[in-house]
């Protein structure tokens, strides 16, 4: 065997064999288990249709929310998951179980930063943006810690939604219930406004006094007519020295007197509380009119926030588990064959070249 070959065999068991037979050792003497536990979840939308539409068969049951589901993506990589996490799970304590093995755990002095790189290893997601399922891996040194995350990750998901969903409603609702309350607001001013116009007057309603008034007026009236009349019988019968004629008299100037002050009462002049009647019903009536608007104003706000509530209450969403956290019960990681397989074949790729160029380089010399 010639000495350039000898050196060829020596570089291969130096450059390729040695390291594969070292990381060989390390994978099947010092690299710890990982079990893997799998959960499976999608965010749905939840449509319940109104009275009629349930009746007429139209109502839509559910159906899946891919926008809901890309924040999930996101928070479930996000630094504040890891630490809420940790903080209930101890995630670091969790990862640093194998002491012996310091390539697949967790640095004992790791900051939030690592713990976020190494959550990126150990939890993998896997989201179909098509169909909006989302499926998550979470793998740890024990099986039981390894649900454990699982089983955290969907609690967190499911608070998450909730949250999103507590949003929506508010959103949906703020505006009508602030213009409910713009509503009563304008109910109760109108209805106090009425209420002291009532006291100030002392008359509940104008109107009622008024026809009252007129009632009096045309009595009156008609007391005068039936005077006049028999005060013409008395002078076409009696003589002028009657005494009838002059009471008859007397009794029509007190009637006219009455009558002329009961018109001033109305507004002609006089007053009530030293208020013409007119401007009293002219005050009334538009005090009426605001507390009809205001009722009006009350009952479409009110409406309103009633189809606002419906409406939230008709769109609600939800988490739901198509996977329940599993416990597994076989260690799936490290996958030592597959990664033996890829360095080796990595490292005799790069020591081929690498012997390639050395020899084409030296028969050109």
């Amino acid at each position: 065997m010639q000495r350039r070959h000898r050196l060829t065999i020596l570089s291969l068991g130096i450059w390729v064999v040695l390291p594969v037979i070292a990381l060989a050792v390390y994978l099947y003497v010092f690299a710890a288990d990982q079990y893997a536990s799998t959960v499976g979840f999608t965010v749905r939308t939840e449509e319940t249709g109104s009275a009629m539409e349930i009746l007429g068969g139209l109502t839509s049951l559910s159906s899946a929310s891919s926008s809901d589901t890309d924040v999930l993506y996101k928070f479930i990589q996000s630094q504040e998951l890891v630490r809420e996490m940790d903080a209930t799970l101890n995630l670091r304590e969790m990862f640093r179980k194998p002491a012996a093995d310091p390539v697949f755990s967790l640095s004992r002095d790791s900051s939030i930063e690592d713990l976020v790189r190494y959550w990126a290893r150990m939890v993998r997601i896997y989201y179909d943006p098509g169909t909006g399922l989302m499926e998550i891996e979470s793998r740890a040194f024990d099986p039981e810690d390894a649900r454990a995350i699982s089983t955290e990750i969907f609690a967190r998901s499911t608070q998450m939604i909730n949250t999103l969903s507590a949003v929506a409603r508010d959103d949906t609702t703020r505006y009508a219930r602030e213009e409910l309350d713009t509503a009563v607001e304008r109910l109760k001013e109108a209805r106090q406004a009425l209420t002291l116009f009532r006291n100030e007057t002392q008359i509940v309603d104008p109107s009622a006094d008024i026809q009252g008034q007129m009632g009096l007026l045309n009595s009156l009236n008609a007391q005068l007519a039936s005077s006049l009349i028999d005060l013409d019988i008395l002078i076409e019968t009696t003589r002028e020295s009657d005494p009838r004629i002059e009471q008859a008299r007397r009794k029509i100037a007190v009637i006219e007197k009455r009558m002329s002050e009961e018109r001033e009462k109305l507004g002609v002049g006089g007053n009530h509380n030293g208020r013409a009647y007119a401007d009293l019903i002219g005050q009334f009536e538009a005090l009426q009119v605001d507390l009809e608007f205001a009722q009006k104003a009350y009952l479409s706000a009110l409406s309103a926030y009633d189809t606002a509530q419906a409406e939230a209450r008709r769109q609600s969403r939800y988490l739901a588990a198509y996977i329940e956290p599993t416990l597994a019960e076989t260690p799936l990681y490290p996958q030592r064959a597959i990664i033996l397989l890829i360095s080796a074949f990595v490292l005799f790729g790069t020591w081929a070249v690498s012997v390639l160029i050395y020899y084409s380089l030296r028969d050109r010399r």
